[in-house]
């Protein structure tokens, strides 16, 4: 059985976009594209955001209503908060018209102009790109859901999104069945603690001292 996943594409004019394919399993790509210090791994060049910008604000665009943005917001608010507490970033919601936020969100389908096309329903879950690029894609044809049910073809909204902050901040793909940022995850299940990998992995990349 294909498992959903997180692709991750080829470098695109400097940035690499990190996909997640279906899973509910977020995977997948060519490893020897990035450089592995395991149980975690960096994009090529350890892209970060420079350690004077440790507060990062967010947007929602989508191009396809998938589900409310009530309940989008409370998913993507818990999940930075959880990124928050082990690392020295804060997050918040770009609320004023005219402010550029650090971070653009939204759920998109097939082609949508970031030259990483969706592949419908069963594969790449959601997509982001690596420090500074801020943006991060939510496959809009997968069966989305806040509250999966083991065993049923609904993949976790949280999951995802913990996951796709990791890559936004910086980080690759883990070596670690149990962390957030392993390549895949089975549908209907639920991945939303980070994992001691995780927690290793955002520190070394900023070193930062617990």
């Amino acid at each position: 059985m294909t498992v959903p996943r997180c692709g991750i594409p080829d470098i695109v004019k400097g940035k690499t976009p990190m996909k997640s394919g279906k899973e509910g399993h977020i995977s997948g790509g060519k490893s020897s594209s990035l450089q592995t210090a395991k149980p975690f791994i960096f994009f090529p060049g350890i892209p970060k955001w420079p350690l004077s910008k440790s507060h990062l604000t967010y947007r929602f665009n989508s191009s396809i209503l998938v589900t409310d943005t009530k309940t989008l917001k409370a998913v993507c608010s818990s999940a930075f908060a959880r990124w928050a507490e082990v690392s020295h970033f804060t997050f918040s919601e770009a609320v004023h018209p005219h402010q550029k936020p650090d971070i653009v969100i939204g759920f998109h389908r097939g082609h949508h102009g970031d030259m990483s096309s969706f592949d419908g329903a069963g594969g790449v879950l959601a997509h982001a790109f690596s420090p500074r690029d801020g943006r991060f894609h939510y496959d809009a044809e997968e069966n989305w859901s806040t509250y999966p049910v083991p065993g049923q073809c609904t993949m976790d909204l949280e999951t995802v999104v913990l996951h796709e902050i990791g890559h936004l901040l910086g980080l690759g793909h883990s070596t670690e069945p149990n962390a957030v940022m392993f390549p895949s995850i089975r549908a209907g299940s639920l991945k939303r603690k980070l994992d001691v990998a995780d927690i290793r992995g955002i520190r070394a990349l900023y070193r930062i001292h617990p």
